[in-house]
Parts: C-alpha cells; sequence; structure tokens
C-alpha cells in the first residue's frame, strides 16, 4: 500500500468523523463545533500524514535490510562452493600425480619381469644340458653295474624293494608290540582294578544242571505203585508233564529226563506229593499235576517280583516279570540262567558306576540281556534279538533294547552301556567254574587253535594246553629267525582273535630254538 492511498485513506476518516462530529454539534455551537471539528480533523490528518511517512520509511528500511542479509548469504555459499571447487581441483592434481608414479614403477616392474625371464631361460637351458650329462652318466653307471653283477636294473630294482618290504614288515611288526605293550601297561591296571572290584563285588554260586532230575524216594517198593498196573500210571504221569520217567535198578532214586526244566520240575513235585498222599492212580495223578502247574506258574511271577525288588528294578511289564521267573528254571552251558542274570545285572551296575553312567539302566540290560532264551516261540531267530523285540514290545527303553539285541553283536551297538553289558556277560560265563563245556566242543576248540597255528609258515608243531588257555607253537630255527618269531605271535593272536569265539583269553608261546648234535667216536 503506498502513501497516496494512504492519505486518501485518511481524508476520508477525517471527513466522516468531520460529518459525525457536525451533526452532532449542530445547534447553538455548531458553528464553533465546525470550527473545532476542522481543526481537529486537520490535526488528525497531519497525523495520518506522519504516520504514513514514518510507515513508508520502516517498509524502505526493512526491504534495504533483507537485499542486504541475502547479498551476505550469497556470497557466502559462493566462497563456500569455491573453496570445494579448489579442494577438489588439488584432490584431482594429487591422485594425477600418484598415478602417474605408479605407471613409471609398473613400467621398471616389467623391465625387472623381462629381465628375470631372460635370466631363468639361460638357467633352464643350463639345467637341461647338464640333465642330458646325468642320464648319460647314469646310463653308463647302470651298464657298468650291470655287467659287473649280472643283473638287469628291473631285477636289482626288485630285489632292493623286496628287502625293504622285508625289513618294513619286522619294523612295522616290533613297533606295533611295542605300541600294544605300551598300551596295555598303560591301560590294564586300571581295567583289572575295575573288573576285579566288580567281580568280587558281585561274585554268587553257580550250580551245574542238565537235562535230568533226580527223585529219591524212601524205598524201591514205591516204585511199583508209581509204574502202576500195566505201566497205567506212570504213563499218564509223562503224558501229564511231558517228561520221561526212567524206573530202573538205580536204588532209590527215579530219573525225570526232559530239555524243559519247567516241566522237569513240575513231574519232581507232582512225584512228591503223590507219593506222600499214597493215592496213585491216572485220575489223582492229573489233578495233581494240575494243581502243580498252577503253583509253579505262582512262583514263577513271585520269583520274578523277588528278583526285580532286590535289584531295585522298578516299573518292568509284568510278562517281563513272569519271563524273570522262568529263567529260574533254564540254564545256559549248565549255569543257571537267573544266577546268571542277576550277576550281569550287578556287575553291568558296578561298571556303570565306575565309569560315570546311569547304574540303574545298565542293571535292567543286564538282567534281561538274556530273556529271549525263556521265550518258547521263533526258536530260528537268535535270543538277543528276540530279546530285544520283547524289550521294545513292552516299552523298554532304547538303550535297554540296543543292549539286549548287541551282546552277542546280531547288531549295531549305539550306546554306551551296550559295551558294558556284553563284558559283564563275558566276565560271568567265563568265570572258571561258571559253566560247563561239551566235550566234543571243547576238543573242537582245541583243535581249531592249533590248525590256526598250523596254517602260517615254518611252524613245526603246536600243543593248545591248560584247556585251551595258552598255545605253544615251536618253530624251525633255521627257517624263522627271532624277529620273525615275535612277528609270528603277534599273527597268530590276531588270526585267533578274528576267526574263533573262546572264553577269556588265549597266550600265545612262540618257541624257537637251536640244537647242535655231535658225535664222539
Amino acid at each position: 500500500m503506498d502513501s497516496n492511498t494512504l492519505l486518501i485513506i485518511a481524508a476520508v476518516v477525517s471527513l466522516l468523523l468531520g460529518l459525525i462530529i457536525g451533526r452532532i454539534l449542530k445547534g447553538k455551537s455548531a458553528g464553533k463545533k465546525v470550527k473545532e471539528a476542522e481543526e481537529q480533523s486537520k490535526i488528525i490528518l497531519k497525523e495520518a500524514e506522519v504516520k504514513a511517512e514514518n510507515l513508508k520509511n520502516e517498509r524502505i528500511l526493512e526491504g534495504k535490510e533483507n537485499v542486504l542479509k541475502m547479498k551476505t548469504e550469497f556470497e557466502e555459499e559462493a566462497n563456500r562452493k569455491k573453496n570445494i571447487i579448489i579442494t577438489n581441483e588439488q584432490k584431482l592434481k594429487q591422485k594425477e600425480a600418484n598415478l602417474n608414479k605408479q605407471i613409471e614403477q609398473n613400467k621398471r616392474t616389467e623391465r625387472d619381469l623381462d629381465n628375470l625371464k631372460e635370466t631363468l631361460a639361460n638357467q633352464m637351458e643350463i639345467a637341461r644340458q647338464r640333465k642330458d650329462e646325468f642320464e648319460k652318466l647314469k646310463n653308463q653307471q647302470v651298464a657298468i653295474l650291470e655287467k659287473a653283477a649280472n643283473l638287469s636294473a628291473e631285477e636289482a630294482k626288485s630285489q632292493i624293494i623286496e628287502t625293504l618290504k622285508d625289513e618294513a614288515r619286522t619294523d612295522a611288526s616290533a613297533h606295533i608290540k611295542e605300541i600294544v605293550e605300551e598300551a596295555k601297561m598303560t591301560a590294564a591296571k586300571e581295567a583289572k582294578k575295575v573288573v576285579i572290584q566288580a567281580i568280587q563285588r558281585t561274585a554268587t554260586e553257580h550250580a551245574i544242571e542238565n537235562t535230568v532230575s533226580v527223585f529219591n524216594i524212601e524205598s524201591d517198593d514205591i516204585k511199583g505203585k508209581i509204574i502202576g498196573r500195566e505201566g497205567r500210571n506212570i504213563r499218564t504221569l509223562e503224558a501229564a508233564t511231558g517228561v520221561e520217567i526212567i524206573v530202573d535198578d538205580t536204588p532209590e532214586a527215579i530219573i525225570i529226563s526232559g530239555f524243559d526244566p519247567v516241566r522237569r520240575e513240575i513231574a519232581r513235585l507232582s512225584l512228591h506229593r503223590l507219593v506222600q498222599d499214597g493215592r496213585i492212580h491216572p485220575a489223582r495223578i492229573e489233578e495233581i499235576v494240575a494243581k502243580t502247574s498252577k503253583n509253579i506258574n505262582e512262583e514263577i511271577v513271585e520269583i520274578g517280583e523277588r528278583t526285580v525288588i532286590d535289584l531295585g528294578i522298578h516299573g518292568v511289564h509284568p510278562e517281563l516279570i513272569k519271563m524273570i521267573g522262568r529263567m529260574k528254571f533254564r540254564s545256559s552251558y549248565g549255569q543257571n540262567l537267573l544266577q546268571h542274570s542277576r550277576e550281569v545285572a550287578n556287575l553291568c551296575a558296578t561298571l556303570s558306576s565306575e565309569l560315570g553312567l546311569n547304574p540303574k539302566l545298565a542293571k535292567r540290560a543286564g538282567l534281561l540281556h538274556d530273556i529271549g532264551k525263556v521265550w518258547p516261540d521263533e526258536p530260528e531267530k537268535p535270543h538277543a534279538i528276540i530279546g530285544m523285540e520283547l524289550a521294545q514290545k513292552y516299552k523298554e527303553n532304547p538303550e535297554v533294547c540296543n543292549a539286549i539285541g548287541a551282546h552277542h553283536d546280531e547288531i549295531e551297538m549305539t550306546s554306551l552301556i551296550s559295551p558294558i553289558v556284553q563284558a559283564c556277560d563275558a566276565i560271568s560265563g567265563s568265570r572258571p567254574g561258571a559253566r560247563r563245556e561239551i566235550m566234543e566242543q571243547y576238543l573242537k576248540r582245541l583243535k581249531d587253535l592249533e590248525s590256526v597255528a598250523h596254517s602260517f609258515d615254518g611252524v613245526n608243531k603246536c600243543y593248545a594246553i591248560q584247556a585251551g588257555r595258552e598255545l605253544r607253537v615251536l618253530v624251525d630255527a633255521e627257517n624263522v629267525d627271532d624277529k620273525q618269531a615275535s612277528e609270528l605271535s603277534f599273527n597268530i593272536s590276531q588270526k585267533i582273535e578274528k576267526d574263533m569265539q573262546y572264553p577269556g583269553q588265549i597266550k600265545v608261546t612262540v618257541i624257537r630254538e637251536t640244537r647242535a648234535v655231535a658225535f664222539a667216536k
């Protein structure tokens, strides 16, 4: 808004004020008031002009200040951009200088590489010439040696290789023997300590059983009653129990024969009750046998429950408890199966505690490891596999199932408890007096031992002594030296471990002796 507009507005306002004042002051003092109003209007108009002039000056001054400020800011921005441009130019100049230096350095390096290539080429040429000279000299020497030794180079090389093989084999055998001996010295002491402690803490008695039971009677007169008229009593008893009753000339004794120990026990108890009662006839026999069978089944459950309670094992399925009770009437190589399983369980608990494992789980696996031997079905399967399947069926721990199935290496071991059960089973079974071995099997094992030794070259004679726990091998002193004898004993022991199954350990002794014989005439 310019000054003229302000002046017009001020004039209009003054005029309006004058008219208003004039109309108010009309009357007697109309003239006076009009005059005063005019003067007042003039005063107001002057003031308006002064204010308008002041406002105009203020706007002009403010405009000048804004222009000066904008000019200052523009100059500062221009100076800043100028400084940036100068800095960038300096950096570009510096980079250009560095690039020039790098190019010069690369040129010098390229010249050095060319010189090096030339030097290497010269050296390779010299090396090739020397190689040709060496080949000529080598061929001359080989020809001279072949002429002197009457052997070709390939024949001499073959002889040297064979000699080195023999020396390496002998040295390796000696080295292996040293390593084995060192391992035995460091590990055998602690292992023996743990095993011996476990055996001592769980030692039990072993009773040898077989496939016959003897029923003792007070006099031979009772034999006639047991046989009955035309043998009807004994036939009824054999049909009801499934065993064979042998009444012969043995004084005061009757032989009960059968492969199933439970049936033999039922027949023995039935005979005992019949003899005590005195009434021996087919109907009474069938009644007594039925009652005895029921009592035996109850006793089996009681034995199983008492066994798991004694061992502190909980949560066993009732069917497995029955099978544990049936172990009392089973034997393995003459060793009572329940006593064997209890001993294995205690050994497993002891060894697992020594090794920092779970003793309760190991004891459970040790007790159930031969459970497959009392299962009447599926005889074509190994008892370890049958036992594992039964344990899986009755929701046993997977580690327990694996230990049962792997204790004869039918399946792969997947837990640390499995080798413990296998070791404890071997400890219990291989203890002297724990089991009896059939004579034919015993003799066959001794012959197999001697056959293994005879399969090696240089062996003259061999003898299995100390019930098969030691194998003595006699070798030809002219064909086998001391180092070869040591190697031979090691190889024989390794072949026995690989090809044979045996309780305990077998000592292999190789004897090499030289005899000088002369005759005085």
